[in-house]
């Protein structure tokens, strides 16, 4: 009989003790952070300072713990979603359409700004330098941004090839500087004599003055074209995927909270995408070299 006890109470307080792990699982669970990554277009730190607002944003309309997480590259953005290692990444429309394919599909867009929808990239010179047409850039040093960025590589690159320009055999040297400020830096500076970006940075880097555009301005911008999404994966249940969306879609300048966040973004408002919009791009990839598989 005590023999008996002994098993019985045993036995209570294993129960007890999987009941108290599967409580903290659960309370685990609910607590898990929400983590969100962006392709490193811009420095570490301007990157922390424009997702900040968002961060807060997510974390009051989603109710769980958000954070920000930088990454080294591109490439690295692609894998921490293709790996769930974040939960959404802000990708350009290539590393979107090079996550898709990694993943074998299972990358999903939710929202791009209204503005991705007629996106452009802008050739910047000296003002001096005598480059006024594409034409005129060979026998230049031209800089490309990341060479997975959409905007700084990929629809120049295909622009250039449109116009019977192929870089590695015209330009006297093809550079990488790996961001779009740091492509700006790189005509500036007379590194390079010329540069291709993405539009909405070159505006900014405008607005605010980091630029003399008596020194240095556009002489070439592209057609438009489909670009940035926020992205999750598809194994995010139904539910999660919609809240965001639904958090994202709702951002509106009409209130200080939206104005800020929808500012730092260089967005109007965020509208519903999907991977459809982005086969222009998978096209201009293959046909550029840029996707093997």
């Amino acid at each position: 009989m005590i023999a008996f006890l002994h098993r019985v109470a045993r036995r209570a307080r294993l129960l007890t003790a999987l009941a108290a792990l599967s409580l903290l699982s659960a309370g685990a669970h609910a607590q898990a952070t929400f983590k969100v990554t962006t392709i490193p277009e811009e420095a570490a730190s301007e990157q922390i300072r424009k997702f900040g607002p968002m961060v807060k944003y997510l974390e009051r309309t989603l109710g769980t713990k958000v954070e920000f997480i930088p990454v080294a590259d591109y490439p690295a953005a692609v894998e921490a979603l293709v790996n769930k290692q974040v939960d959404m990444v802000w990708f350009g429309g290539f590393t979107f359409v090079q996550a898709k394919l990694r993943s074998g599909d299972k990358i999903v867009p939710l929202v791009q700004r209204e503005e991705d929808t007629q996106f452009r990239s802008v050739f910047i010179t000296q003002k001096d330098s005598g480059i006024k047409t594409l034409a005129d850039l060979k026998g230049k040093q031209v800089s490309f941004g990341s060479a997975s960025s959409t905007s700084g590589h990929l629809m120049p690159r295909s622009f250039l090839l449109e116009a019977g320009i192929e870089p590695e055999r015209d330009f006297k040297r093809v550079a990488f500087s790996g961001a779009h400020d740091a492509t700006i830096a790189s005509v500036v500076s007379g590194r390079v004599d010329a540069a291709a970006l993405d539009i909405t940075v070159w505006r900014k880097f405008v607005s605010e003055n980091k630029v003399d555009t008596s020194k240095v301005d556009v002489f070439y911008t592209t057609p438009p074209y489909f670009n940035y999404n926020y992205s999750v994966h598809a194994d995010m249940p139904a539910a999660q995927r919609e809240k965001v969306t639904q958090a994202l879609l709702a951002l509106n300048a009409d209130n200080p909270e939206g104005k800020e966040v929808l500012g730092l973004a260089r967005a109007t408002r965020f509208v519903p995408t999907k991977a459809d919009n982005y086969k222009g791009l998978e096209a201009a990839g293959r046909s550029a070299g840029l996707i093997k598989q």
